[in-house]
Formats: C-alpha cells, sequence, structure tokens
C-alpha cells in the first residue's frame, strides 16, 4: 500500500481543526419525511454505541444527543485521523398535532430510526354537512 503525503491538505486540516467555531457538540446528518399518519426521521450515527444514544421530548422540543468515543491504541502513530468523536446533538421542534407520547426509536447499522405519529386530532377527517333537508353530504376536511 502507497501513502501519499500531501503537506498542504495536513496544515489545511490542521487550520481547520484550530479555527473551528464548533467546540460543542457536533450535527448529525439526517433526513425527515411524512409517511401517512406519522413522520419518519433517520440519522446517520456511524461507529456510535447504542448505549450512548439519548432521545428526550421536553414540550414539543425533541432532542437527540449521541457520543462517539475515539478509538485509541497505545504505541499507534496515526497517519490521518478524519472521523469526527465526541458528542453529537440535534434539536427538533415538533409543532403542533404531534402525538409526542407515542414517538418511537430503534438504533441500527449506524442508522437512528424515530417513528414520530401525527395527533388524532391533527389527522384529516370527514365532516357531514346538514342541510335544511333530510340529505348529508360528506365533504373531505383537510389541512
Amino acid at each position: 500500500m502507497t501513502l501519499l503525503f500531501d503537506p498542504f491538505r495536513e496544515l489545511d486540516r490542521a487550520t481547520e481543526r484550530l479555527l473551528d467555531s464548533r467546540q460543542g457538540p457536533r450535527l448529525m446528518p439526517m433526513d425527515l419525511y411524512r409517511d401517512g399518519d406519522h413522520y419518519v426521521l433517520t440519522a446517520d450515527l456511524p461507529g456510535v454505541d447504542p448505549g450512548s444514544v439519548d432521545m428526550d421530548v421536553d414540550g414539543q422540543l425533541l432532542t437527540i444527543r449521541a457520543e462517539r468515543t475515539p478509538r485509541s491504541k497505545e504505541g499507534v502513530k496515526w497517519l490521518t485521523r478524519e472521523r469526527p468523536a465526541g458528542s453529537f446533538l440535534r434539536q427538533l421542534n415538533l409543532g403542533q398535532g404531534i402525538d409526542t407520547a407515542s414517538i418511537s426509536a430503534s438504533y441500527e447499522n449506524g442508522v437512528l430510526s424515530v417513528l414520530i405519529p401525527v395527533a388524532e386530532e391533527a389527522k384529516p377527517r370527514k365532516i357531514a354537512i346538514q342541510s335544511g333537508h333530510a340529505t348529508q353530504v360528506e365533504v373531505e376536511a383537510s389541512k
């Protein structure tokens, strides 16, 4: 295996680390979409121990925290170290119409999947319209 050393690339990396304003928790990349009566959030957390993932809801604020500990071995000389270690944090304002008591999550193959159900009162429903006559007409109410 041949390794090429680029001193300018290493200088750029060192400068980035020194000038990095994000000394706190890092963000985790995520996707969020609605599928019928629930939202699905998936967040990439490769190399994170599932036991270090913490998720809580406070009012309408969903917070996800995770920790990736750096691998270190005695006597190892690192040639490059690009995978970030430390704390990861993501917060989302869920807004109205979410059933926060029924949120569930699973972690598999480095991906955290969160199922966020829509509250029953926020789901589209049929509304019966009464007229002066005996006939009823149903119209679909949608958001």
